[in-house]
């Protein structure tokens, strides 16, 4: 099962535990019903944007910003000095 597989498995899996019909969380995500179908199979063409309304709504938009905040992770914190360069160091030319 690939990555996007699994991610749209854990939204459907989190909707339904909520008690919510695929019609009520498309409307609250502001999403077409077929738009969030693709997101819970796992469609990787759906639009960044109407995964993370469906993530809104299903209260998961905060455990994804803090999934990919570099800051929560041991290299993040060990290379913080690194993020606020604008561009990576040039190797120099023996």
């Amino acid at each position: 099962m690939s990555s996007m597989d699994l991610l749209g498995e854990h939204m459907r899996q989190w909707r339904i535990m909520l008690g919510l019909s695929q019609e009520l969380a498309a409307e609250r995500a502001d999403i077409s019903v077929g738009t969030l179908r693709r997101i819970e199979r796992g469609d990787p063409g759906v639009k960044l944007g109407s995964f993370l309304a469906l993530a809104r709504v299903l209260n998961l938009d905060k455990r994804l910003e803090e999934a990919t905040d570099p800051l929560n992770t041991d290299l993040g914190r060990m290379r913080a000095h690194t993020l606020g360069r604008r561009r990576a160091k040039r190797r120099s030319t023996p």
